[in-house]
Formats: C-alpha cells, sequence, structure tokens
C-alpha cells in the first residue's frame, strides 16, 4: 500500500526524479515522457467520465485504474530483473487487453459501418473521449519509442494500442451511437 505523508519531498529540484527501482534520471528521460503521457491520458478520461453515466461510467473507471498499473509498469526498467525483485512488479497484462477488446468488440457491433472519417466531437462526452484518444495515442507512440532503447513490457504497447480504439468506439456511442457523429467533408471549405 502506498502512503504518503508529505507530498512535496524536493528531491526533483535538480531535474531528476526516482524510477519504480530507485534508479534516479532525468525528468525529460524518455520513460519518464512515457508514464507520464500515461498519467495525463488518467487525467483526461477523469474529465470524460464527467459526462459519463452507468456502463460507459464504470468502465472508464476500469481504464483508470488501468492507466495506473500501466504507468506503474513503464516506471519499473529492466523487466529481465523482475524475478530479483523484492517484490513483483506490477506488469500489464494480456487479460487488460482483452478485456479492452471484448468491449470494443461489443460496442463496435451496435455501431454502424463508417462510410467518412468521423471529426472529434458531437456530445460532450464523445469530445472528451476523442481527447483521451489522441492523449493515448501520444503515450502509445512514446512507449514505442521508448521500447527501442530499453526493455518495455509488450503487453503494456498492446493495452495502449487497444485503448485509443476503446476510445474511439466508445466516443461513437456517446454520439447516439454513431448517428450523431460528426463526419469529414473533405474539401469542404475550399
Amino acid at each position: 500500500m502506498v502512503v504518503l505523508n508529505k507530498i512535496y519531498t524536493k528531491t526533483g529540484d535538480h531535474g531528476e526524479t526516482a524510477l519504480g527501482n530507485g534508479a534516479r534520471v532525468a525528468k525529460h528521460a524518455m520513460r519518464v515522457s512515457a508514464y507520464g503521457t500515461v498519467d495525463e491520458t488518467n487525467a483526461t478520461v477523469g474529465m470524460a467520465r464527467l459526462h459519463a453515466t452507468g456502463e460507459a461510467d464504470a468502465q472508464l473507471a476500469a481504464i483508470q485504474n488501468d492507466l495506473f498499473d500501466l504507468g506503474a509498469d513503464l516506471c519499473r526498467p529492466d523487466m529481465e530483473k523482475d524475478a530479483e525483485a523484492e517484490y513483483p512488479p506490477l506488469r500489464v497484462t494480456g487479460a487488460q487487453v482483452a478485456r479492452l477488446e471484448a468491449e470494443i468488440d461489443v460496442m463496435n457491433a451496435a455501431l454502424d459501418p463508417l462510410r467518412s472519417f468521423i471529426l472529434p466531437g458531437g456530445s460532450a462526452l464523445a469530445a472528451h473521449l476523442h481527447l483521451c484518444r489522441t492523449v493515448s495515442r501520444r503515450a502509445e507512440r512514446l512507449s514505442v519509442e521508448l521500447a527501442t532503447m530499453e526493455s518495455v513490457n509488450p503487453e503494456a504497447v498492446k493495452y495502449l494500442n487497444r485503448l485509443s480504439d476503446w476510445f474511439f468506439v466508445a466516443s461513437r456511442m456517446a454520439n447516439n451511437g454513431g448517428k450523431d457523429d460528426v463526419l469529414w467533408v473533405p474539401g469542404a471549405n475550399r
């Protein structure tokens, strides 16, 4: 369990932060950028939840919890040393990815096929979900870039990839099952 008695520590005053394994790195390190953008994604989900009810809100709550798992995963380098750790590091699992896929499939089955690209917008919930989608895509890009330099849990990257798809399909559901999607009209303002 995490216990935070003091919020400021002054340990980051010189531009460094601690990773999950205790190593100190620059606050602009790629790993910090990746898990920081996961945190940013989580904040956008919190904003979306202001407009969500029922099952959509429950699913978004589960995603927020997963995003904390994902941040914990990404802040812990050296996956190959997990067995040596004092306690097992938290890692995103294939079951979390599979849950997103199942939810996407259920939502998508209720939607008409797309015949145009969709502009981010429509209902307040849909607009917020589109913001979640774009921020999660950035988190994915940073995590993929990090994986070219250091070890990254492949399930974490898969989760981010599915998550942006989840947000897209959920945004269509939030737009009256896709009926109120705002469609792109190529060249409309030439």
